[in-house]
C-alpha cells in the first residue's frame, strides 16, 4: 500500500512535465522545487523508505503509477473538453462512466449488504462529501487554475487523510511524518502563493 500510494502521488510530476512537454506550463524553479518536497514529504508520510525489496511487487508498483497516470489524464482531459461545453455536462458525463464503471467491477453482494447495512447512512455521507461535494469543488478550482498548481494543491489530501485517521481512528504519527506533512504543506502553500502573485499560464480559446 505504501508503494502504491507513493506511485499515485506522483501524479503532480507527470502533470508536470507532461504540461512543459505541450508547452502548458513553463520550467520554473519555484514549481520544480514544490515537485521535489512534495515527493519527499510524500514518502516521509507514507513510510515508504522503510520498505525492503521484499515488500515492493510489480502489482503495487503498476498500480501506483497507473492511478498517477491517470489522475494526469483526467487533468489534461477535463481542461480540453471544457473549453468545449460546460462544467455540468463534463461532471455529468464524469460521473456516469465512473458509475457504470464501478457497477460493472463491484461485487454484487456486498452492494446488497451495505444497501440493507446499518450504517447506510456512513456510506451515503461518504459518497456524497468524499467523492460528490470536493470533487465538484475541485473541478470549480482546476477551471481557474494551471495543471501544474491544481495538480500540487491537491496533493494536500495524504495530510488530511493523516489528520482524520489521528482524530477520528486514534493512530499515531511519528515525528518523520509529521516532517512529511509539514513538507507537503510548505510546498502547497508556497504554489498558492506563487500562483497568486501571477504565475499564470494560458490555454487556447474557445472556436
Amino acid at each position: 500500500m505504501a508503494v502504491s500510494a507513493t506511485l499515485m502521488y506522483c501524479a503532480p510530476v507527470f502533470v508536470y512535465l507532461i504540461s512543459i512537454v505541450f508547452k502548458l506550463e513553463t520550467l520554473t524553479a519555484s514549481k520544480s522545487l514544490a515537485m521535489v518536497l512534495v515527493m519527499v514529504g510524500i514518502i516521509l508520510l507514507t513510510g515508504v523508505y522503510d520498505i525492503g525489496a521484499s515488500g515492493v511487487s510489480a502489482v503495487s508498483v503498476g498500480a501506483g503509477l497507473l492511478s498517477g497516470l491517470s489522475y494526469a489524464l483526467f487533468i489534461f482531459a477535463f481542461k480540453y473538453a471544457s473549453k468545449y461545453g460546460s462544467a455540468r455536462a463534463v461532471l455529468s458525463i464524469v460521473f456516469l462512466l465512473s458509475c457504470f464503471i464501478l457497477i460493472a467491477v463491484a461485487d454484487g453482494y456486498q452492494l446488497q449488504v451495505a444497501l440493507v447495512a446499518p450504517d447506510w447512512a456512513l456510506f451515503v455521507g461518504l459518497g456524497v462529501l468524499g467523492a460528490g461535494l470536493s470533487f465538484v469543488l475541485y473541478i470549480i478550482g482546476l477551471r481557474q487554475t494551471a495543471p501544474a498548481v491544481a495538480s500540487i494543491v491537491a496533493m494536500v489530501e495524504p495530510v488530511t487523510a493523516s489528520l482524520f485517521g489521528v482524530s477520528l481512528l486514534g493512530q499515531g504519527l511519528s515525528m518523520v511524518q509529521l516532517g512529511g506533512m509539514a513538507l507537503i504543506l510548505l510546498a502547497v502553500t508556497g504554489m498558492g502563493v506563487v500562483s497568486g502573485s501571477g504565475e499564470s499560464v494560458s490555454y487556447p480559446a474557445r472556436s
